[in-house]
């Protein structure tokens, strides 16, 4: 990632609403067990996503539970591991999903991270040129 693991975890635990939820529907206080809420909005359709924090290590480490309905987790909670570790002026980033219900929603999950990934790192590495 270009941006520093001091951004990239302030992304996943305070400015959700700057890469990934849709704008206003933000509910989240990054502590372990508090519960948060967004809404992505795709094709005109609202997508709930639900979870809560299960580990914190600032600027290291952030794991969450991830709740969507269909065509997301279907219901299922599923678990995100997100490991930081600086790298030159940027972070190393290692995504963990896991829990999934069946194979289809696993690979659905896996093709999205990677295109989310990459519009955190540009929203997120605009920040750092500031």
């Amino acid at each position: 990632m270009v941006a520093s693991p001091a951004v990239c975890y302030r992304a996943w635990t305070q400015e959700f609403d700057r890469w990934f939820a849709a704008p206003g529907t933000l509910l989240m206080t990054a502590e372990v067990n508090a519960p948060f809420f967004f809404e992505t909005h795709f094709d005109g359709q609202r997508h709930p996503h639900y979870g809560r924090f299960l580990r914190l290590i600032p600027d290291e480490l952030v794991e969450i539970t991830w709740v969507t309905g269909d065509p997301g987790t279907k219901g299922a909670e599923t678990v995100v591991t997100i490991e930081l570790a600086p790298s030159g002026s940027g972070a190393q980033l290692k995504l963990t999903h896991a829990g999934f219900t069946d194979e289809d929603i696993r690979v659905g999950h896996e093709e999205a991270s990677l295109l989310g990934l990459e519009h955190l790192d540009k929203c997120m590495a605009e920040e750092e040129e500031k």
